[in-house]
């Protein structure tokens, strides 16, 4: 497993995953799009450009879901109705967002080589990012540890609690996912610095 480095010549972001490493990204941040669009949140289309561009009819109330909880906290928990407002206003832009950035991880794994169905052992997706890009799996990154960390209930300073399950517990699959994703992101963002 290798995490993302710095190219000298393009200065480009470079990563080699495995297909079952470029797979399970992709499925990750599939999964992470299917959440983010189940639930109505973007404005509705209009034929008029200016009350398209100005109706906010995005979502009042918090979402259901601990994730989407987690990744659209409310702004104002001591004023519901000012919390209302800003949600309406924000929320179904910021979901847009996060979903256009997990699509981003999809279709560069994709346009890497990555086919619809992993068949083969042996291949390996060779991921080229130019800064714009790099940014925008970084985004996503954050988005997908933030949903895992929900669905774990994974909390601060609990790595003892975590290296202390079995192997075979299925949890313990799921944390070592939450880590790659995270060792991942430290390595994108170190990649970025240099």
């Amino acid at each position: 497993m290798t995490g993302f480095t710095r190219h000298r010549r393009s200065r480009r972001v470079i990563a080699h995953f495995t297909g079952f490493e470029a797979d399970l990204l992709r499925s990750l941040a599939s999964q992470l799009v299917e959440l983010l669009r189940n639930e109505r949140a973007a404005p509705v289309d209009s034929d008029d450009p200016l009350e398209a561009m100005l109706d906010f009819t995005g979502p009042t109330a918090e979402p259901e879901d601990p994730v989407l909880q987690r990744l659209f906290p409310t702004a104002y928990p001591e004023d519901p109705e000012a919390a209302a407002e800003f949600r309406r206003f924000t929320e179904g832009s910021l979901r847009d967002r996060k979903a256009e950035a997990a699509a981003c991880v999809i279709d560069t794994l994709e346009e890497a080589g990555l086919p619809p169905e992993l068949t083969e052992t042996g291949l390996v997706i060779d991921v080229e990012l130019d800064e714009p890009a790099a940014q925008t799996w970084l985004r996503s990154f954050t988005d997908i540890r933030l949903a895992l960390a929900v669905r774990l209930g994974v909390e601060q300073d609990d790595e003892e609690y975590w290296h202390s399950l079995p192997e075979e517990d299925p949890r313990t699959v799921a944390h070592d996912i939450y880590e790659w994703v995270g060792y991942l992101q430290e390595t994108l963002v170190d990649a970025l610095g240099r």
